[in-house]
């Protein structure tokens, strides 16, 4: 007998991939192989996946800790690029999905697959993100996306399908809300949370706690930028993910760090999501902070713009790109000055700066002062007024000849 075509999917045991598992081999009789990616969901969405996987049909799996990579060659660049999608998503989900998909490959090259798959429906942007990866980095391997093939049209089919498959399934009629976590972020979107209307349940995050039920007292904490890397909580220097972690703790207990927004998606239609990034939030913060400190004027300006480009290659998928590796050499060359700490005060929510510092900083005390100084002559003031206002003195000038030219006239 002839060796069965193996297929590598992106396995996490929610709802959709156990399904898929049990659906693939029973649509394509392929050789299953499993991989999840321990991208810091928790030992809770880890534990027991192998035996799932296995009995769901799978013949192995690779369960990947890519943490490590995540926040140092995919989080730590996003940081410094400053990229928030749409003024506020820190795009948690987003950044982690080239890597999955590069590790996706990566396990599909090694066991020899034909074919790679995944659970992103056909409405989100997961499918996207997933797949361009799978393009730039094997065009040859070929991808199946079961939601845009089978018969299930809703999360309620997948739930009935897994009954009658005996496979466990993690979500349930009464509380079918989406749930991705990482080390980075939670969303949460669809079911009940697709009423704009509706105020999430309380008891629904995972990372934070209600600001109103956040400590009555303060707490001030630093982190350390070298340049625009953090690697420092309260003068510890620290591991990537162990500072993320530590973050996520710090700013959680404050309630820090909550989105609920309505974003436009790649294709178009709008979606509401809500986020919980509590380190990830602190550390965006901070760094805007400092970098207002040691960056000239012109190029915060210029890289405001970046920012936002950087943001829509992040969320459309676009990370294995030509122009995200361009932007790169730009945003590196930006981050050189950006080393120094930023202290924040927490309190229900908030975050508020107490303290700034760096050998880098353009801050001139000299040049601000109110008090006399030996480097700025008041009078010079006077030649920068008339000339970066010459054109508007035209304007006026002109716009008083023609007034005047009307009352001559009678017009």
């Amino acid at each position: 007998m002839m060796a069965k075509e193996k297929v590598v999917l992106a396995y996490s045991g929610g709802l959709d991939t156990s399904v898929i598992v049990k659906w693939l081999q029973n649509k394509y009789d392929y050789e299953i192989v499993a991989m999840t990616a321990n991208v810091g969901q928790g030992n809770s969405e880890l534990e027991g996946l192998e035996e799932k996987a296995i009995r769901t049909g799978a013949s192995q799996i690779f369960i990947e800790d890519i943490r490590e990579e995540l926040v140092r060659d995919y989080i730590f660049p996003m940081v410094q690029s400053g990229a928030v999608y749409e003024g506020k998503y820190l795009l948690g989900t987003a950044i982690a999905r080239p890597l999955i998909g590069k590790r996706l490959v990566e396990i599909a090259e090694k066991v020899g697959a034909t074919t790679v798959a995944h659970g992103a429906t056909g409405k989100g942007n997961d499918q996207v993100r997933f797949e361009f990866a799978v393009k730039a980095l094997n065009p040859y391997l070929k991808i199946i996306a079961p939601w845009r093939e089978w018969e299930l049209q809703s999360r309620t089919d997948c739930m009935n399908y897994a009954l009658s498959h005996d496979i466990p399934i993690p979500v349930t009629a009464e509380k079918p809300y989406s749930i991705d976590r990482n080390i980075w972020h939670i969303s949460f979107e669809g079911g009940i949370l697709e009423d704009p209307a509706r105020e999430p349940d309380k008891d629904m995050f995972r990372l934070s706690v209600d600001p109103l039920d956040a400590p009555d007292k303060m707490e001030e904490v630093t982190i350390s930028f070298e340049k625009g890397i953090p690697c420092a909580v309260n003068g510890q220097n620290l591991e990537p993910v162990q500072l993320v972690e530590e973050l996520n703790a710090i700013a959680g207990r404050h309630g820090v760090g909550r989105v609920d927004m309505v974003e436009n998606r790649l294709l178009g239609m709008k979606s509401r999501g809500i986020y919980e990034t509590p380190g990830g939030t602190l550390i965006a913060f901070a760094h805007r902070e400092l970098e207002h400190f040691t960056l000239d004027r012109e190029t915060y300006h210029y890289k405001e713009g970046i920012a936002l480009k950087y943001a829509e290659l992040i969320y459309y998928g676009l990370w294995f790109t030509p122009l995200r590796e361009a932007l790169d050499g730009f945003i590196q060359k930006t981050q050189e000055p950006v080393t120094g700490t930023i202290a924040m005060k927490l309190y229900k929510g908030n975050i508020n700066v107490s303290g700034r510092e760096s050998a880098h900083t353009l801050y001139h005390h000299g040049m601000v002062t109110f008090e006399q100084d030996e480097l700025f002559e008041q009078k010079d003031a006077q030649g920068f007024i008339n000339l970066y206002g010459l054109p508007l003195t035209i304007k006026g000038m002109m716009k008083v000849k023609k007034d005047k030219s009307r009352e001559a006239t009678g017009n």
